[in-house]
């Protein structure tokens, strides 16, 4: 008898997995899931609602690791909704659906799906209808008694406080391991799923941007052209970095973003300096210098149309504010901000994945600024990279090796190099390390004026470096010893002793 019904459970926790493997699109309400049951109201009407920003995360998490998209069906008519929508791209809305399972037939027809392929959360009974017809179903722990009873998983979060991203960590790890040991009869289903992943870091070793590209071990090196503050303030500068970038075949092109009113100590703001456009103070220097929103949204297009990716370094929480506006598919804390604990955190809040610098910094800060990330998000998209803040940097304070040593220390995430010195051999010798990204300075000219162009890669330099990466990583192989054809000629002719195999 107990032996029939172990059976039975196994059976039952095995369709159940294999469901939650099988998704490919989870649909949801809005009031109850992505938010509470509340309803909040602003001075022009129904346009504030309390969103939870790891169930937005959730979006972007299942997007990039498991392939599986979102999408809301809603009996509202709300601009917070599609707002939020937006932010997470979700192409997925349907606002004022009076008919939800009619608003279902047509999605599955569309994007050519099986019903079985798809999974509702939801808390009401305006839901159960197009519960009826998915492969998968899950409710928040506040849901109607009555829903829950119903749905193939009860989550342990509310709505608007993390249910959301509960079902998507559950969806995420089945797709991840295809095979589950159900050896623990008797346990819920999130244990179960839990149980092939005891730590999901070391699963999670490539991260998809939301431009397509990945960064990790077993993906391409994702090159960084840094252009950083080499435009010298000028677009068209900036344009023909990016063109030569382009050329290059880097990955990405990068600039700097500061508030100058905010970096620039007080005690500096009147000193003067000469510069290219004549003698002015030292903060009317740097106000030339920056990108405001007219350039960025102009270098914002250009990349789009070049095929590149771009993003910058923020300084300082208001250039935090203004990049919002701006959908880049990552942010960067600078070597020198790694202790600025307010600017990690506002970054932390864009839900955007943060990549560190190590620059001047201790293995402690280093420690502190992760935990901060991970106090946030214990899966928070996270790369660090290795770097030295010396401008050029000589080769004996690279300490190329530390690339292993961040590895070793934080599996499952992505470590590159930031590199600063001269020539390209070492930059080259980080990536044979494992550095899975790097970042160099771009400069069309190591001659220009300006801080950081004496320590830059050239475009013809950049050309050779791209080349001599994929050269490398095409060397690497496999790690498998094999008898290629080319050798067998040469096998045949110097050998003594030919194994059968090759006779």
């Amino acid at each position: 008898m107990d032996s029939n019904l172990n059976q039975n459970l196994r059976d039952m926790k095995t369709q159940l997995l294999q469901k939650l493997s099988g998704i490919k699109l989870v649909l949801t309400d809005c009031d109850g899931v992505l938010t509470d049951a509340g309803v909040y109201y602003g001075e022009s009407g129904e346009q504030l609602k309390k969103f939870n920003i790891r169930d937005g995360m959730a979006v972007e998490r299942m997007r990039n690791l498991a392939n599986v998209d979102t999408g809301i069906i809603t009996g509202e008519l709300s601009p917070s909704v599609t707002k939020r929508a937006e932010k997470l791209k979700i192409t997925e809305l349907h606002l004022g659906a009076k008919d939800k399972p009619a608003v279902l037939k047509g999605i599955l027809e569309r994007l050519k799906l099986d019903a079985s392929e798809v999974a509702y959360i939801g808390d009401d009974s305006n839901d159960m209808q197009i519960m009826g017809m998915v492969g998968f179903t899950a409710a928040p722990s506040d849901a109607l008694p009555f829903v829950k009873a119903e749905v193939n998983y009860v989550c342990e979060a509310k709505g608007g406080e993390g249910a959301f991203r509960e079902l998507a960590e559950l969806i995420i790890e089945s797709r991840l391991n295809g095979s589950i040991e159900l050896s623990n009869v008797g346990v819920s289903v999130k244990e179960i799923v839990s149980q092939s992943a005891p730590n999901p870091k070391m699963i999670e070793k490539t991260y998809k941007l939301s431009s397509g590209k990945r960064i990790g071990p077993g993906e391409q090196c994702y090159i960084i052209a840094e252009i950083g503050i080499n435009h010298n303030g000028s677009l068209e500068i900036a344009k023909k970095l990016i063109d030569e970038a382009v050329v290059a075949k880097a990955s990405a092109v990068k600039f700097q973003k500061r508030t100058p009113e905010i970096c620039v100590p007080k005690d500096q703001w009147e000193v003067m300096r000469d510069t290219p456009w004549g003698r002015m103070s030292y903060i009317d220097y740097k106000r030339k210098t920056e990108f405001g929103v007219e350039e960025y949204a102009a270098i914002d297009q250009y990349c789009q149309e070049q095929g590149i990716d771009w993003f910058v370094s923020t300084w300082d929480v208001e250039a935090v504010n203004f990049m919002e506006q701006f959908d880049t598919p990552l942010i960067k804390l600078a070597s020198a901000s790694l202790t600025d604990t307010d600017l990690i955190k506002r970054i932390l809040f864009t839900g955007k994945p943060l990549m560190l610098s190590t620059g001047m910094s201790t293995i402690k800060e280093i420690e502190e600024a992760v935990n901060i990330v991970r106090k946030f998000d214990p899966e928070y998209p996270l790369f660090i990279a290795h770097s030295t803040s010396a401008y050029p940097c000589k080769p004996e304070e690279l300490n190329l090796r530390m690339i292993q040593t961040l590895a070793q220390k934080y599996p499952g995430v992505p470590i590159g190099y930031s590199g600063h010195e001269t020539g390209l051999a070492t930059t080259v010798a980080a990536v044979a390390l494992g550095a899975t990204f790097v970042e160099r300075h771009f400069t069309l000219d190591r001659a220009m004026w300006g801080s950081d162009h004496a320590a830059s890669v050239e475009p013809q330099g950049m050309q050779r470096l791209v080349r001599d990466i994929r050269d490398v990583e095409i060397a690497a192989g496999d790690g498998v010893k094999k008898v290629y054809e080319s050798e067998l000629g040469p096998m045949k002719r110097l050998r003594v002793n030919i194994s059968a195999e090759y006779k």
